[in-house]
C-alpha cells in the first residue's frame, strides 16, 4: 500500500485530534500530542489548522501557573453545527435540539392527532421540531437523526412500507425535507437504541451483541463487530417471527402470530399474568404488560418470593430465554440487553432471571443485562446518529 500523501495524512490527524477533542473534552496541546502520538510541531499545526477553519477555540487554561500558550486548552466549537434527534412513535413525536456536543438547548412533545390525514400529521410533527428550534434560538438545523418503528431499506435508507405503521411516518421525511434544509439520518428505532447502549449504556465494551426489544412488538438490534446489521432486505432482527415452542402455532409470512412475539409481547404478558390471577392497573398510559412486570418486581423487592408475582416474573423470563437462547446459539454474541418498556420495567431484576435460564439453555457464555438508558435510549441514539453525520460533514477526511 502506498504511503498517505501529505495532505491526506494532514486530514486524518486533524480527525483523530477531533474526534478525542469530542470524546475526552477540551484538551491542551500537551495532552494531544500524548493521546495521538504525534511530534509537537505537527500537533501545533493542526491546532493552528482547526483554529484557522473554526473548528477549535481556546476554552481556558490549565494549571495554576497558567503558562501562556503551552497551557491553552483547546475545544470543539460547539455552535458550528446544531442538532435534532427525533423519538416517532405510532401516535406521538418527541424532539431534542443539542449543539455539536451534545449539549441539550430544547425539549419537545407532543401526540399526533390519530384523525389526521397523512399530510396534515406530518406536517404537525415537523411543526413540533420547528418550534423546539425557535426555543433554543437556533436559525438552521445541521443534522436531523430519526428513530421510528419499522424496517429500513438498506439500499435507499428510507421507512419500507408496512401496513402496520401510520402512513405519515413515511411522510415525515418529505415534509422535514421541505422544511428544514438538514441532512437527515433515518434509522429502526431499536437499532438507535442498541447504538446509544453501546455508546453510553449497558453494552458499553461490546463490539458484538444483540438488543432485544420487548415492547407491544418484539424485535431486535444485532451488532456485529461494532456495526449495525440490517441484512439484505432490512430484516435482520425480526425476532418476532422466530417459531419457538409454547406458542401452539407457527408464524407466517404475513403475521408473527405463533412465533417469539406471541410469547414475549406485552399482551402475551398479559395473558400470561392472567394465568396467576394477576391483571394491570387501569390504564395510566403505561403498556400493559409494562406495567404487569414493573408491579410484580416491586412486590419481589418488598420480599414477595413464592407469590403469585414471583412465579409470573420466571414463567415471564422462560419465555425471555428462548428467543435469547436462540440468538446466542446463531450469533454468540455475547451479550443481551434487554430493552423496550417491557425491559425498562424489568430491569436488573427480569434480566438475572433471563441469564439464569439462558445460562441452561445454551452452552456459550452470554452476559445478560438491563437497559441503562431507559425510555431515553431511542432519542439519544437518534441524537448519536445526527452528531456523526455533522461530523462527518464538519471534520476533514482527506482524499
Amino acid at each position: 500500500m502506498a504511503p498517505a500523501s501529505p495532505s491526506t495524512a494532514r486530514a486524518l490527524n486533524d480527525r483523530l485530534a477531533l474526534r478525542l477533542l469530542q470524546s475526552e473534552g477540551p484538551l491542551t496541546a500537551g495532552q494531544l500530542k500524548t493521546l495521538t502520538g504525534l511530534s509537537r510541531p505537527t500537533v501545533a499545526d493542526l491546532v493552528e489548522r482547526l483554529q484557522g477553519s473554526g473548528l477549535i477555540h481556546v476554552v481556558g487554561e490549565a494549571g495554576a501557573a497558567r503558562r501562556g500558550p503551552n497551557a491553552r486548552v483547546y475545544g470543539i466549537v460547539a455552535e458550528q453545527a446544531y442538532l435534532a434527534g427525533l423519538d416517532v412513535r405510532m401516535d406521538s413525536v418527541e424532539v431534542v435540539v443539542t449543539d455539536l456536543l451534545g449539549t441539550r438547548l430544547a425539549e419537545a412533545s407532543a401526540p399526533v392527532a390519530a384523525a389526521a390525514d397523512t399530510e396534515t400529521a406530518a406536517h404537525e410533527a415537523v411543526a413540533l421540531v420547528e418550534r423546539a428550534a425557535r426555543e433554543a434560538g437556533v436559525t438552521r438545523l445541521h443534522s436531523i437523526g430519526i428513530g421510528a418503528p419499522g424496517l429500513i431499506d438498506p439500499a435507499t435508507g428510507d421507512l419500507r412500507d408496512s401496513s402496520s405503521l401510520p402512513a405519515w411516518h413515511r411522510r415525515l421525511v418529505t415534509v422535514l425535507q421541505e422544511r428544514l434544509p438538514a441532512a437527515i439520518q433515518v434509522e429502526n428505532e431499536t437499532n438507535l437504541a442498541a447504538l446509544a447502549e453501546q455508546r453510553l449504556g449497558a453494552a458499553r465494551g461490546f463490539e458484538t451483541f444483540v438488543m432485544i426489544w420487548l415492547s407491544f412488538g418484539i424485535g431486535a438490534a444485532v451488532v456485529l463487530d461494532g456495526k449495525i446489521r440490517r441484512g439484505a432486505s432490512g430484516g435482520a432482527g425480526e425476532l418476532g417471527f422466530l417459531p419457538v415452542p409454547g406458542t401452539g402455532g407457527l408464524p407466517s409470512k404475513d403475521s408473527c402470530d405463533g412465533g417469539f412475539n406471541s410469547l414475549a409481547w406485552s399482551p402475551g404478558a398479559v395473558r400470561l399474568a392472567a394465568e396467576y390471577g394477576l391483571s394491570p392497573a387501569p390504564d395510566d398510559g403505561e403498556l400493559p404488560g409494562a406495567a404487569l412486570i414493573r408491579t410484580a418486581v416491586a412486590a419481589v423487592a418488598a420480599g414477595a418470593d413464592g407469590t403469585p408475582e414471583d412465579a409470573f416474573l420466571d414463567a415471564y423470563a422462560d419465555r425471555v430465554a428462548l428467543g435469547a437462547a436462540a440468538v446466542a446459539a446463531v450469533l454468540d454474541p455475547g451479550c443481551v440487553v434487554l430493552g423496550g418498556e417491557i425491559g425498562r420495567a424489568g430491569g436488573a431484576e427480569l434480566a438475572r432471571r433471563v441469564q439464569d435460564r439462558l445460562t441452561r439453555l445454551s452452552p456459550l457464555h452470554t452476559e445478560v443485562r438491563a437497559t441503562e438508558l431507559g425510555g431515553q435510549a431511542v432519542l439519544r441514539g437518534a441524537l448519536l446518529a445526527a452528531q456523526q453525520s455533522a461530523q462527518d460533514a464538519l471534520f476533514p477526511t482527506g482524499t
